[in-house]
């Protein structure tokens, strides 16, 4: 990790003041370098009291994430790892996969500098604006691919958000989470392939929202924010308890839910298929997550996640 992201982290760890002379020590670094961090720290948002021969500590304005408090108020037993920044939670989950890592895991940081979405898009990720984090789960639930997985952590997010707040937001087929006709949140589901046995042997479901996010890159024009008081930690424990709850539960419960906050059914919308554009009138969320559509001339066809875009008129 940088200078920076490691005396956040301490910060993080520590009630008290820590001097800048201990930082210094600990991370072979000058006073002046120590400091140079800590203002970088404070330009990116975070409230930081510095107190002269006291040192450095996080005031208690801080909406800062923790995993403590994540996996605490978690209805179900998972491991939670939190990192100051990353460059994408879903690469994260990746390496530690890779590397071996067993069981049902979280992973969560407060900036990402390479977030991902869908089709190789960007998700932009600044620090402390928003929540991102992937969540890994076995195949051995009903999301046991990333259509299924994609649709039930749309559906958590929505849930999390009505029960913590009293917003009402809508999804956009397929993975999109939308409030006000911006969008709020995005997901990527990747499944992590056995490839001798061609079997799923994890999915992980990322997720991003913004809560106080204002000024966004120019290439995400729709892009829009919660806007409510909430704890960060109390929305990441509230969807992932939503989705493992999903995992293990109803399938035919959640997909009815899915379909009664579709934002696109009914509409006339023109989908990308090929490199070909054709409209068509969103009819229907079949049982498995897929979009029914009807073509111009009449004809039905189901459209499924990876094969295309969906635009409103």
């Amino acid at each position: 990790m940088s200078l920076k992201n490691d005396i956040l982290y301490e910060l993080l760890n520590n009630d008290d003041y820590i001097s800048g002379q201990a930082l210094s020590k600990k991370f072979s670094k000058s006073r002046a370098a120590v400091w140079k961090a800590v203002k970088s720290l404070i330009h990116d948002g975070y409230d930081i009291d510095a107190v002269t021969n006291r040192g450095y500590k996080l005031t208690d304005s801080n909406n800062l994430i923790s995993a403590q408090s994540i996996k605490a108020a978690v209805k179900s037993d998972v491991e939670v790892l939190y990192f100051p920044s990353v460059d994408s939670t879903n690469n994260c989950c990746k390496r530690l996969l890779a590397d071996g890592k067993n069981g049902v895991f979280l992973v969560t940081a407060d900036e990402q500098t390479a977030g991902r979405g869908r089709q190789g898009k960007s998700f932009y990720s600044p620090p402390l604006t928003g929540v991102y984090f992937s969540l890994v789960i076995r195949p051995r639930t009903t999301l046991q691919n990333a259509v299924t997985a994609t649709t039930a952590a749309a559906v958590a997010v929505c849930k999390a958000i009505e029960k913590l707040t009293d917003k009402k937001p809508k999804i956009k087929w397929v993975n999109d989470v939308y409030l006000d006709g911006k969008k709020i949140c995005g997901i990527l589901t990747e499944a992590v392939t056995n490839f001798e046995d061609a079997t799923v042997e994890s999915v992980i479901i990322g997720i991003g929202i913004n809560i106080t996010t204002v000024d966004f890159p120019e290439d995400v024009p729709s892009a829009g924010s919660l806007n409510a008081k909430i704890s960060r930690n109390g929305l990441i424990a509230e969807i992932t308890s939503e989705l493992l709850e999903i995992a293990q539960g109803d399938y035919n419960a959640f997909i009815a839910y899915y379909r009664s906050h579709s934002m696109v059914i009914g509409e006339k919308i023109k989908f990308i298929h090929n490199a070909k554009v054709t409209a068509a009138t969103a009819v229907a969320i079949d049982e498995t997550g897929g979009l029914e559509v009807e073509l111009e001339n009449g004809e039905h066809t189901v459209l499924r996640s990876g094969e295309i875009s969906i635009r409103r008129f």
